[in-house]
């Protein structure tokens, strides 16, 4: 019976968590959880629901479709009346500044080194309860502490942090993943080699 009440319970907290942040609705059809912080003339200031304490986010409003807030009403931004090609040289920035974010994670990004050590060693022991690290560790992103990205001005800007923390994720996934392969393999030879000299 304590159980079921300490499931529903957690079920009802988890559910009332969900629920209570702002949605940044881009006009890309992207979704960001959000707490929104400020909006002026121009842009719209947030930080990022699953790191309220880490930096201070900056979107243009010609990038927002609509903001739909935590207590269930919503903001509607429509600037259809703008020329083509300021919209066109918006979302080239946007997907310059992403791809630019991408390349700076690729040469910055160092902070897979413990997860991957982590797995490689645990993968050595055994590739089954190497399992376990390898599928947290590649399934989780990196902490914002361990990105080790080049310009904090830039990482304030949500196209380059979403560039490069999802390349981050995914240099981070590949490291975990090589080093369980290669404890795999290690572990395959041993077996290989003893069962060999038994024969």
């Amino acid at each position: 019976m304590k159980k079921i009440i300490l499931t529903t319970l957690t079920i009802i907290f988890t559910l009332t968590l969900s629920f209570s942040q702002d949605l940044i609705t881009k006009k890309s059809g992207d979704d960001i959880q959000a707490k929104v912080l400020e909006i002026s003339a121009n842009e719209i200031r947030y930080k990022k629901f699953d790191n309220l304490d880490g930096p201070i986010f900056i979107i243009s409003k010609k990038d927002v479709l609509m903001i739909r807030y935590e207590n269930g009403t919503k903001d509607i931004f429509n600037n259809d009346k703008e020329p083509e090609n300021i919209s066109s040289s918006i979302a080239k920035s946007s997907k310059d500044l992403f791809i630019q974010g991408q390349t700076d994670a690729t040469q910055y990004y160092k902070g897979y080194k413990g997860a991957a050590t982590g797995t490689l060693i645990t993968g050595l022991v055994s590739p089954l309860l190497g399992l376990i690290p390898a599928i947290a560790c590649s399934s989780t992103p990196p902490n914002d502490k361990n990105l080790n990205y080049p310009n904090p001005d830039l990482m304030k800007m949500s196209d380059y942090y979403d560039g490069y923390t999802h390349k981050a994720k995914k240099i981070k996934q590949g490291k975990v993943w090589r080093n369980w392969g290669i404890a795999f393999g290690v572990n395959l030879a041993a077996v290989l080699i003893l069962s060999a000299g038994q024969q």
